[in-house]
């Protein structure tokens, strides 16, 4: 009885070999709408120590800025995000690109950076369609200038 309901709740989550984290679903779920559908600009995600598992934090409506994005990330936790970036090309040319933001400022605990950066390559892995990766620590170095140089 046990193991079926063990095995009916490990649908639900993937766990992390490496760190022990799991990833739910739902990440995966709002991960596709905002690449394919495009119904969210941004998404940040939490790591659920207490749980073991990375959770959707906060959705960008389609109309928040950039501002909005680095806005949503706290200044003394660590965070990851996806930025569904659009710009123009030099040939006038619309296009976007997804941001895979690692978010690690200065001021978090230890603990919590180790915990993201041990689970990082995996999350990542769950999130098929990021075109750039940025590890940031403070805002100048996940600025909009660091993703356009990066995009083309």
């Amino acid at each position: 009885m046990i193991s079926v309901l063990l095995t009916g709740c490990s649908s639900h989550l993937q766990a992390n070999a490496a760190s022990g984290m799991a990833v739910h679903d739902d990440c995966k779920l709002r991960f596709l709408d905002l690449k394919a559908k495009r119904t969210f600009r941004f998404i940040v995600f939490k790591i659920e120590e207490k749980q073991k598992q990375v959770i959707v934090e906060k959705l960008g409506e389609p109309a928040d800025s950039y501002e909005d994005f680095t806005a949503s990330l706290p200044a003394d936790e660590c965070r990851y995000a996806v930025y569904d970036f659009d710009y123009v090309t030099e040939d006038n040319c619309q296009k976007s690109r997804i941001v895979f933001v690692a978010w690690s400022p200065d001021t978090a605990r230890v603990r919590s950076k180790m915990i993201y950066a041990s689970s990082k390559d995996r999350f990542k892995r769950e999130l098929d369609g990021i075109q750039i990766e940025l590890q940031a620590t403070d805002p100048t170095e996940m600025g909009l200038d660091v993703i356009r140089s990066r995009s083309n």
